[in-house]
C-alpha cells in the first residue's frame, strides 16, 4: 500500500509525518537555538497529547517537554514515561491568568485539549499571541479553525507562527492533498477539478472519550461541501460510499461529515469540488451514528454538556469494542483533473494513537525549525515536497 510521507516546509527536511508500520522513526536535528526549546502540550495526559509528547521526545530527545493538564496523577505518570527532560504543569485553559503565566515560560504550545466543536473562543491562541508564544493545534472543527485563521494579522504583529488543524486528519491529509494538487499542476495539462477525502478508523482509534465527543458533536453540524465552486449543505452521516482503502483494511463504508479541510482545500488549493467522508467499524457503529443523526435533534447534538453525558454512557461499551476492533486508521485522498487524470494517495497505520502523535509532532517541529513564517496557517498553505 502506498504511504505518502511528506516534508512540511520548504526549508531543510523536517521529518516524515508518519513512518511506515514497524519502521524506526529517526531523530530530527533542530537548529542550535531551538534544540532545547520548552514545549507545552495542553491535554498532554490525554491520548492525542500523550502520543504527541512521546513522539517529540523520541524525535528530539533534547526538547524539554511540559505536560499540561488538570490531573496531577496522570501528569506524573506521563512524566515518568518521558524521563528527565519532562515536567508536569497544572493548566486549565479556562483559567486565563494561569494559562498566560504558563505560556510565558515556554517556546511553543501544542493545543490537543479538545473537543474543539462548539468552542466559542480561541482562548489558547489568543493567549499565545499575547505572550508571543508559537502555537499549533489539532483542531478538527471548521468554525474553530477559521476563527483561528482570523487572528492572522495579530499573529503577524506578534511575530509568532501558528498552525491550526495540524494533526493527522485534518493535518497530514491536507498535506497529502496539497502534494497531489502540486504534482497534477506540474505534470498534467488539465486543472484539478474534484478532491475527495476519505477516512477510516476502527472503533474510536484508541483515542478515548474526546474522539467520541467530537464524533457526536459533528453529527449536529450540517455538512459543507463544494460542487463546481458552489458551496452546498447536506445532512451529516449521509451520502454513503464504499471505498477501497487497500491491503489490510479493504473496502469500507464512509459517510459525509463537516470537516475543516474541505473549506481550506477549496480556498487554498483552488479545487472547485471538495468533500470529506468518514467511516468506522464494527459496522454497527455506523448504524448507530446514522440513527443518532436521524433520531436526535441537531440542537441536542450541538450541546456539549448533553453530548458529554452521552459519552459517559457509551464510553465503557466503546472501550470494550475497541479491544476487539483494534485501532487501524487509513486516509485516502482522491484527485480528479479536467483532462481525465486521476491520482490517489493512501496512508494506513495499525494504530491511530501512535500515528496521530507522530503527525502532530511533525507540525510542532515545522514550527521549531524556524521555517514557518509568523501568522496563522492551515497545513496546505505550506509548500510541500516529497
Amino acid at each position: 500500500m502506498a504511504r505518502l510521507c511528506m516534508n512540511l516546509s520548504t526549508g531543510k527536511a523536517l521529518t516524515m509525518a508518519c513512518a511506515k508500520e514497524g519502521e524506526h522513526t529517526s531523530g530530527v536535528q533542530l537548529p542550535e537555538k531551538t534544540r532545547n526549546s520548552r514545549v507545552l502540550i495542553l491535554g498532554g495526559t490525554g491520548r492525542v497529547g500523550g502520543s504527541t509528547a512521546i513522539a517529540l521526545s523520541k524525535l528530539c530527545p533534547d526538547l524539554r517537554i511540559v505536560i499540561g493538564g488538570r490531573n496531577r496523577e496522570k501528569g506524573a505518570a506521563m512524566v515518568s514515561k518521558l524521563g528527565v527532560n519532562s515536567e508536569y504543569a497544572e493548566v486549565n485553559i479556562d483559567d486565563i491568568k494561569l494559562l498566560k503565566s504558563t505560556l510565558n515560560d515556554v517556546d511553543l504550545v501544542v493545543h490537543t485539549a479538545g473537543p474543539f466543536q462548539q468552542a466559542e473562543k480561541c482562548t489558547v491562541l489568543e493567549a499565545a499571541i499575547e505572550t508571543k508564544t508559537a502555537y499549533a493545534d489539532v483542531c478538527d472543527d471548521t468554525n474553530y479553525s477559521w476563527r483561528a485563521k482570523s487572528y492572522m494579522n495579530q499573529a503577524v504583529a506578534a511575530g509568532i507562527p501558528a498552525i491550526t488543524t495540524g494533526g493527522i486528519y485534518p493535518g497530514v491529509s491536507n498535506v497529502m492533498a496539497a502534494e497531489l494538487v502540486r504534482t497534477a499542476k506540474s505534470e498534467s495539462k488539465g486543472a484539478p477539478e474534484r478532491l475527495r477525502f476519505f477516512y477510516y478508523t476502527a472503533g474510536s482509534g484508541g483515542a478515548g472519550p474526546t474522539i467520541l465527543s467530537t464524533s457526536f458533536l459533528l453529527l449536529g453540524e450540517e455538512v459543507v461541501a463544494y460542487n463546481k465552486g458552489e458551496k452546498i449543505k447536506m445532512k451529516p452521516y449521509s451520502g454513503m460510499l464504499n471505498i477501497d482503502f487497500g491491503k489490510g483494511i479493504g473496502k469500507r463504508d464512509v459517510f459525509l461529515l463537516n470537516l475543516p479541510e474541505v473549506r481550506s482545500a477549496h480556498e487554498f488549493l483552488g479545487v472547485p469540488s471538495v468533500s470529506a467522508r468518514f467511516g468506522t467499524a464494527p459496522f454497527f457503529w455506523n448504524w448507530g451514528m446514522t440513527a443518532m443523526t436521524n433520531l436526535l435533534p441537531a440542537d441536542f447534538l450541538r450541546d456539549r454538556s448533553k453530548v458529554n453525558r452521552l459519552v459517559e454512557l457509551f464510553d465503557p461499551l466503546v472501550r470494550a469494542v475497541d479491544g476487539i476492533a483494534g485501532e487501524r486508521v487509513s486516509m485516502r485522498v482522491d484527485l480528479e483533473c479536467s483532462d481525465g487524470r486521476k491520482t490517489v494517495g493512501i496512508f494506513s497505520h495499525r494504530k491511530l494513537s501512535i500515528s496521530v502523535g507522530i503527525a502532530t509532532a511533525a507540525f510542532a517541529l515545522a514550527v521549531l525549525e524556524g521555517s514557518t513564517q509568523p501568522g496563522v496557517w492551515f497545513p496546505e498553505e505550506f509548500t510541500c515536497s516529497v
